[in-house]
C-alpha cells in the first residue's frame, strides 16, 4: 500500500505527473490498521438504539470497502409490531464520515483514491441522516425503502 504523505512528499519534489499517484512507490510491506465497536440497545421490545465507532490509521492508501478513516453513527430503530405488522423494520440514524489530514492532502493535490479523488477539492466532514422502512411483503421477499 502507497503512503499518502510519501506520495504528496515524492510529487512536490519532482512532478513528473499532473498529480500524485499513490500507486507510483517502491515495493514495500505496510499495514494498515483499524479498529470498530458496535452497541445495539433495546429499549423495548419493538424499538432500540443502536451505533458504531469506526477508525484506521489513515496514512496508507484505502483499497477495500470506502475511503473514511473515521465514522461514527447512531440511530433508532424498530419493528412494525406496533401497526402489526412485526416483521417490518423502520430506522432512523445520522453518521458522520471523515478522512485523515495525509489523506486529504494528497486528494487536494488531485491524487485518486479507489473511490475519491474529483480533483484538487477541499475535504471535509461527510454527514448523513437515513430514514429506511423495510417491508415483509411475502414470505422472503423483503423490499426496502430509503432516504438520505
Amino acid at each position: 500500500m502507497g503512503d499518502y504523505q510519501a506520495a504528496v512528499n515524492s510529487w512536490l519534489a519532482n512532478p513528473t505527473t499532473p498529480v500524485p499517484e499513490i500507486t507510483n512507490h517502491a515495493l514495500t510491506t505496510s499495514i494498515k490498521y483499524g479498529f470498530g465497536v458496535n452497541f445495539e440497545q433495546p429499549l423495548n421490545d419493538w424499538i432500540g438504539l443502536f451505533g458504531r465507532w469506526g477508525w484506521n490509521e489513515g496514512k496508507h492508501e484505502s483499497y477495500a470497502y470506502t475511503e473514511a478513516d473515521q465514522t461514527w453513527l447512531f440511530g433508532v430503530g424498530g419493528n412494525g409490531k406496533k401497526w402489526h405488522r412485526k416483521n417490518d423494520r423502520v430506522g432512523l440514524a445520522y453518521v458522520s464520515n471523515a478522512i485523515s489530514h495525509d489523506h486529504a492532502e494528497y486528494l487536494g493535490y488531485g491524487g485518486l483514491g479507489f473511490l475519491l479523488g474529483d480533483g484538487k477539492l477541499n475535504y471535509g466532514r461527510e454527514d448523513i441522516l437515513e430514514g429506511f422502512y423495510t417491508l415483509h411483503f411475502w414470505r422472503g421477499i423483503y423490499p426496502s425503502f430509503d432516504l438520505q
